[in-house]
Order: structure tokens, then C-alpha cells, then sequence
């Protein structure tokens, strides 16, 4: 195998795109042997060495075959949330073209896709054990579920009908920064589901925004919710290692904490640490656990966050001048 790879990023301005470039080409440990090629389309990548910037539309089928030339590999990022007039031409229509450049290609060596726990309905469903790779999909209500299992089942399909040397790494809810900080906030600034003010209504909302209350959300049956994370340094270090490896072959593979985070636990901890009070919020929510065994397996990989170090690190996350908070997608 050549030293020289080079790798088509999709969805290269969002946040695991922007973390990879970075961990890639800058950071403590950069990986001089791998250069990159990002395909922007609404916004855009700074310039730097070792980093080729194309613009377009992954829906126009010239625009993919000119990025996917010459690459060896293929990170796929792009992804819509819930936004029907766009969802089917990224994630069926782009990624389409994605796998008909990337099977006919004479130096494609590996194709990686970034799936999500809402092919497999994550907290919509009942579980009673563990949830693993070999969970049937099961979207939820929704255009954004229906596109994550649309992707898994396209590649699947290329894998099985063209031999394509593919693989999901698929991860449950992203953060980083102060995400997750916002997503226990109760004001209008809440980061993702669910959004806390709807549940309990504004003046109460109001109170706990001044008080700093933390929500622990409780599931259908009254319980502490379980719910899955991922932190994106966690997940870029597990794309690193999928790459050229050779065990991850058509494989999927959970990429996440060791445990879901409990919101009691969470909350008890955000009190004994940061004296912030709590509150109880009832939901039709399920718990669940996703199983990260097998990407260890296959992949020597751990995750080195956990419900602490993810607390910590949002409640010490100190913004710069030139680092404001932008949500380009609600969770």
C-alpha cells in the first residue's frame, strides 16, 4: 500500500468534519501521510497546508466525480437534519453518487460512512437488553431517522452487491465544547431534545434559568433516563483507526461512551461538584444502552470520555472572542 492517502471529506464544515481536519492536519498528532480533500457546499474550510478545498453540491453527480478522484478513501459527513426539501438529495441522491464514483474507482481503498443511533430509533423504542449491531433499523417519526437508515442500507447493499470495502461507525448524539452544558439549559439557548421550557412550561422555566437547575429527565416508566453520547474527539479517534482496517470490512460498529448517561447520576454529580439544584422532568422517552464492544474488538479502540470528564469539560469550556456558539443543527 502507498504511503501517499488522500481522503474525500463530505460535510467537512460541521462539527466532526472540522474536528477530523484538525486532528489530521494540525493538532498534537497530525498525520503527515494523510492529506485531505474537503467537499464544502453552504459554508467553507480555512485554507491550510496539506487541505484541498472543492465547492458543490453532493446531489450533482459532476461535482462528486470530480471529488472523488484520485482519493483513496472516503469520509462521509454530510447529513441533513429535519429538512424535507433537502434530506433525499444528500442522503440518498449524493451518497448514491458517492458509491457509484467509489465502486468504479481505481484507487478507492475503504469508504466510511458516519451513521447515527436514529437509524435504530434510539430512545423512541422499548429495549430490554443492550443495543447492539445487529439491531434492526426502526426510524422514528421523521425525515432525518428515515435517512440514516437509508444510508446504512445503501451501503450495506453496495458492500454486498460490488464487493465495496465499506464500513458505519454509527454514533449517537455529538458534543463538544459547552454542548452539553446547553443541553441542560431550560432557556430558549437549550442545544437539541428535548426542549426542557415546552415541558414544563415558561414561568417555571424562567425560575430554573435563574437558578441554574439541571433537568433530570425520567422515562416512560418514572425512571432516570439512560440516554447514549458520544464526545467528537472520541469519534474522530475511532475514524482514524477504521482507517485501513482491515477487520472493519462491512462491518457496523457503535461508536460511544462506555455507559449512557444516567440524568440522576448527572445531575448528583453537577451538585456535590457545582452545587447546582435539580429537578425532575417526566417523559414518554426510553431508556437505552448502546453496546460499543464490538468497535473495541475490532478496532482497539476506547473511549476516553466518560459522564464525568463530559460534565467537566462543558462546565470549564471557556469561549474566545473568536468562538462563538453556532448551532448549525439543533442536536
Amino acid at each position: 500500500m502507498s504511503t501517499s492517502r488522500k481522503i474525500l471529506v463530505t460535510g467537512a464544515t460541521g462539527k466532526v468534519g472540522r474536528s477530523f481536519v484538525e486532528r489530521v492536519l494540525g493538532g498534537s498528532k497530525p498525520s503527515p501521510s494523510l492529506e485531505v480533500r474537503a467537499l464544502c457546499h453552504n459554508r467553507i474550510l480555512a485554507p491550510r497546508d496539506g487541505l484541498e478545498i472543492l465547492t458543490g453540491s453532493i446531489a450533482d453527480r459532476a461535482t462528486v466525480r470530480k471529488a472523488t478522484r484520485d482519493v483513496t478513501h472516503v469520509l462521509h459527513l454530510a447529513t441533513c437534519k429535519e429538512t424535507p426539501a433537502q434530506v433525499m438529495d444528500v442522503a440518498v441522491k449524493g451518497l448514491f453518487w458517492l458509491l457509484e464514483a467509489c465502486r468504479t474507482s481505481p484507487t478507492l481503498a475503504q469508504f466510511i460512512l458516519i451513521g447515527g443511533d436514529a437509524s435504530i430509533g434510539h430512545y423512541y423504542y422499548p429495549r430490554t437488553a443492550p443495543v447492539t449491531e445487529r439491531e434492526p433499523h426502526a426510524a422514528y417519526p421523521g425525515c432525518y431517522a428515515l435517512s440514516k437508515v437509508l444510508e446504512e442500507t445503501m451501503l450495506e447493499q453496495y458492500i454486498i452487491q460490488y464487493g465495496l470495502n465499506g464500513c458505519c461507525l454509527r454514533a449517537p448524539w455529538i458534543m463538544e465544547k459547552d454542548d452539553l452544558r446547553y443541553h441542560l439549559s431550560f432557556g430558549e439557548d437549550v442545544f437539541g431534545a428535548p426542549r426542557w421550557r415546552e415541558l414544563v412550561g415558561s414561568a417555571r422555566a424562567a425560575e430554573y434559568v435563574r437558578t441554574e437547575t439541571v433537568p433530570v429527565l425520567l422515562d416512560r416508566d418514572g425512571s432516570s433516563m439512560k440516554r447514549n453520547f458520544v464526545h467528537v474527539d472520541d469519534l474522530v479517534e475511532s475514524i482514524l483507526a477504521v482507517i485501513d482496517q482491515p477487520r472493519s470490512r462491512g462491518q457496523t460498529l457503535n461508536i460511544c461512551m462506555d455507559e449512557p448517561v444516567d440524568y440522576r447520576k448527572m445531575a448528583d454529580y453537577l451538585a456535590r461538584t457545582r452545587d447546582l439544584p435539580s429537578v425532575e422532568v417526566p417523559s414518554q422517552y426510553h431508556s437505552t444502552w448502546l453496546d460499543n464492544a464490538k468497535a473495541k474488538f475490532v478496532l482497539d479502540w476506547r473511549p476516553s470520555y466518560d459522564m464525568r470528564r463530559l460534565v467537566d469539560a462543558a462546565w470549564t469550556y471557556e469561549r474566545a472572542d473568536g468562538d462563538p456558539r453556532v448551532v448549525w443543527y439543533p442536536g
